[in-house]
């Protein structure tokens, strides 16, 4: 009875104070926020990058769709946002979504780009703690002149 104490003591007991602390490599996500402003629904050359946006990362229970993690940020003058995450989220549904632009003439969120997945887990054999997420867009309520030479490269053409 004692040699499987002493086995508990020396084996499982560390095992549980190292699953116990918090990840010392914090999980990063990084995408960027843009105004479509053509209203094509992606981003073109004419697309411009949002400083100041506000984004969430949000997690869910994938049972239950309990929201059990919430963190915000702010775009840089890039529009890029990086989002500190300090824990594991393997059986969680994680987004990054839009909260807010402060550019007035460009609120309007984007349909289909209001959230991006980001799988926020080191168990998915990815080494990077670095989580890129797919950028989301709001769009301007007119498009701006010149867009349809734009939205021109875009277009297919039957020869």
């Amino acid at each position: 009875m004692a040699k499987i104490a002493l086995l508990f003591v020396l084996c499982v007991l560390p095992a549980l104070a190292i699953g116990s602390r918090p990840m010392s490599n914090p999980f990063n996500v990084q995408g960027r926020v843009y105004c479509d402003t053509c209203r094509a629904g992606f981003e073109t050359s004419a697309t411009t990058y949002i400083p100041g946006a506000k984004v969430r990362v949000e997690c869910k229970n994938k049972s239950t769709m309990e929201l059990v993690y919430s963190k915000e940020a702010t775009t840089d003058s890039t529009g890029t946002y990086n989002i500190e995450v300090d824990e594991d989220h393997q059986d969680q549904l994680c987004d990054a979504m839009l909260v807010s632009s402060p550019q007035s003439d460009c609120a309007t969120v984007s349909p289909g780009r209001d959230r991006a997945r980001v799988i926020l887990t080191g168990l998915n054999g990815i080494a990077s703690q670095k989580r890129f997420a797919n950028a989301m867009g709001f769009m301007k309520e007119k498009a701006l002149s010149g867009c349809a030479q734009v939205l021109k490269q875009y277009q297919e053409y039957d020869e």
